[in-house]
């Protein structure tokens, strides 16, 4: 299992603090992820995953570009979304924008497609939330033909149909690897399965483990449609430090100041300390030094017997220098202990 479990990290290009304490702007974030990934391509890390946010607290709204300035400075990192907002994009050009990224990056590119958690894309790009099912729906079922490569043929609700279209650049090997993001609804879960594609869970509260009926479904939905599961994933959100308390210390203000800015557009109470440590002591918050990370994660790997773990290792401002050590960490100590408790 050590050698199947493939550990990456995810970052939705949170807006962070300079050194002055004030926040910085998009453009220094941005050339920050650039920097961040470079460092997890050299540590050996396996995959860096951006988010798709169209918002004023994340600093990108096209993963795609960003990763590919992140490719033209990496050698082996898998390169992905986490997520792409597909009911708000057209799946033709999330697809070449994919295979182009694929193409640059010679085969390294991978897409997480998901509804969002967000839904400022809907207004900004001219689309209802009251088509929020039937969209995604719609444009997975044409992305799935998409990847299966060659001439289209496809038909639905959202557009007009196509007719044996051809759809450029191809990929160049074999199809690209598409994720399904999937926050905890059956009807997902079984969606991922029916379209034979790998599916991430989003665990961002609770124990992990209350997800594991969530794999059983999957692996269930497989066998009753006589194929073998796909790669199953988790994302959650992390931090590493040096110590426990240092990771707490550091960690807390900028999350509590996240969490609350979103819990209050949500109608959320503000984050309580206790809830913060109930999160970290049996929730899903990977946060702590080295080791109490490494083995959290290996937990939730033998709980839920998954191919995929990314930590979310941003939140709200906290600061470059402080993600980067925290990356050094998860590289150079986190990864080794992960794989030595599984092994």
């Amino acid at each position: 299992m050590a050698q199947d479990l493939e550990l990456g990290l995810d970052t939705f290009g949170d807006v962070t603090s300079g050194p002055d304490g004030s926040l910085l702007p998009h453009a220094q974030v941005i050339r920050n992820v650039v920097e961040e990934a470079v460092l997890a391509d050299q540590l050996g890390i396996d995959f860096i995953g951006l988010g798709e946010h169209h918002r004023s607290d994340f600093a990108i709204s096209s993963p795609e570009v960003a990763l590919a300035a992140i490719a033209a400075r990496t050698s082996r990192i898998r390169l992905g979304s986490a997520v792409t907002v597909l009911s708000s994009d057209d799946p033709i050009r999330v697809f070449q924008r994919f295979s182009t990224l694929d193409a640059v990056s010679n085969g390294r590119a991978e897409v997480i497609l998901g509804r969002g958690s967000f839904t400022e894309s809907f207004p900004l790009f001219g689309f209802q939330l009251s088509d929020y099912e039937t969209l995604f729906e719609d444009k997975l079922d044409l992305f799935a033909a998409l990847a299966h490569g060659g001439p289209v043929t496809w038909e639905g609700q959202t557009r007009p149909p196509l007719a044996n279209q051809h759809v450029f650049p191809p990929m160049e090997a074999g199809r690209l690897k598409t994720w399904i993001g999937v926050g905890g609804s059956p009807e997902s879960v079984v969606r991922a399965a029916r379209y034979n594609l790998p599916m991430m869970l989003a665990i961002i509260g609770g124990d992990p483990k209350r997800f594991r009926p969530y794999v059983d479904l999957y692996h269930r939905a497989f066998a009753q449609l006589g194929e073998p599961s796909q790669a199953l994933g988790v994302h959650s959100p992390g931090y590493v430090a040096d110590t426990d308390a240092q990771a707490r210390a550091e960690f807390f203000p900028d999350y509590k100041r996240m969490r609350d800015r979103i819990g209050g557009e949500r109608g959320w109470p503000p984050m309580q300390r206790a809830e913060f440590e109930q999160e970290i002591e049996h929730g899903s918050l990977y946060l702590g030094s080295p080791e109490t990370v490494a083995r959290k994660i290996a937990a939730t790997a033998k709980a839920l017997g998954i191919q995929r773990f990314d930590l979310k290792y941003s939140a709200g401002p906290l600061p470059h220098d402080k993600l980067m050590r925290c990356i050094e960490l998860y590289g150079t100590k986190v990864m080794p202990m992960v794989r030595d408790m599984l092994a």
